[in-house]
Order: structure tokens, then sequence, then C-alpha cells
């Protein structure tokens, strides 16, 4: 018998992809942290890198991790652009996605063992 396949999670930010987004996104970290859009990126990334403890998270995370920018997410799956981001879907055996982890989920977690603990308790 065959061993069941991993769950798959697509985190999506509620943020563009590209260099320049990305140094946008970084000024606006630090100059208004309170009024950034997206609770992912705040919680996972320090000013421009990732944190070391979400790293390390993903590395043991039993389920495959996608990450998409909101206009890769239109481009990829248009199908899920009415989304409210940022958001983590989840799907098993090639089947639809499904929200995993809403927008507002998310923004409720205050720090990052807040959010590992709420993925782990959900996978």
């Amino acid at each position: 018998m065959a061993a069941p396949k991993l769950p798959e999670l697509l985190f999506v930010y509620n943020a563009d992809a590209g260099v320049v987004n990305g140094l946008l996104d970084m000024v606006h970290k630090l100059i208004s942290p309170a009024t950034y859009s997206c609770s992912l990126c705040a919680l996972t990334y320090g000013a421009a890198t990732m944190r070391p403890e979400w790293r390390a998270f993903l590395k043991q995370l039993p389920a495959r991790a996608t990450f998409l920018h909101r206009d890769e997410l239109r481009r990829q799956h248009p199908e899920l652009a009415a989304q409210p981001l940022p958001v983590v879907m989840r799907r098993q055996g090639g089947l639809a996605w499904q929200p995993f982890l809403t927008a507002t989920e998310l923004a409720s977690a205050s720090e990052l063992q807040q959010l590992i603990q709420l993925i782990q308790s959900r996978l």
C-alpha cells in the first residue's frame, strides 16, 4: 500500500513579488509596522530576511509548503484570487484548495510562536 501523500500548504502574502516591492515592504515595516498590511510577512520575516525559527519550523513541517505573493496567486491560481489576504490554503491529494488559516486568524497571531502552534494544531 502506498504511503499517504503529505498535505500541501499554500502560504500567500498580502504583498507583491519583486525586488522593488520587497524594498518598499522593508521600509514600511521599519517606519510604520502597525500599518503594514501583511501579518504573515510581519510574523515570519524580520526587516529583510526570514526569521531563523520560522526557517527551522518549515524544515520539519509535515507538509509541502509553497509561498506566493498576491500577484503570483492571481496568475497561478485565479480561482483563489478572491480570498482575503494573507491566507494559508491547504489541499490533500490534489483536491481543491481549502482555507487553512484565514486573514483574520493570521492577524490575531501576535507572535511567530502562536502561528507555529496554530499550524501544528491543525495539521
